[in-house]
């Protein structure tokens, strides 16, 4: 591996990890309220329930495309938001399953045999790098709005 690969999967990984300029998904959703993962404030469009959610469904969404030959186009907007409300159980077990699913993303860009630059077969000229890198965009974006709520819900 050439160093110019090195430097790109190290700060692909930085990305992916969030530490860098904004706060991980870990120590952002640590100490949410539970109990108030339903509720919606006025004038906002979404629960942190819904959010978490959302960041999970189109995480993995993004995840099974990089890496399946069979990948199975989800409906937009329809499969990428939840329909249930939230539990604890169901919050917890979210938010551990977006912590491995990222983890998963990150172990294929940490791969050497991985091409980041290679278009990925099934797909209409995306890439590894695009995909993680829209993983890590799409994770800070809802990160950024679920720690708002916290913030909100916590005051």
């Amino acid at each position: 591996m050439d160093s110019i690969d090195r430097d790109v999967r190290s700060h692909v990984l930085e990305l992916l990890e969030g530490r860098s300029a904004h706060v991980d998904l870990e120590s952002g959703l640590k100490d949410f309220p539970i109990e108030r993962i339903n509720d919606k404030p006025a004038g906002l469009p979404y629960t942190a329930w819904q959010l978490l959610e959302h960041i999970r469904i189109a995480q993995w969404d993004i995840l099974d495309f990089s890496r399946n030959p069979n990948y199975k186009e989800m409906k937009w907007p329809d499969d990428y938001w939840p329909k249930d409300e939230g539990t604890s159980k169901k919050w917890k077990e979210s938010l551990k399953q977006v912590m491995t699913d990222l983890k998963e993303m990150r172990d294929l860009v940490a791969d050497e045999r991985t091409d980041l630059f290679a278009k990925i077969p099934h797909g209409g000229g995306q890439t590894i790098l695009r995909e993680a890198m829209l993983i890590a965009d799409h994770n800070a974006y809802h990160l950024g709005q679920l720690v708002l709520l916290k913030k909100m819900m916590t005051v």
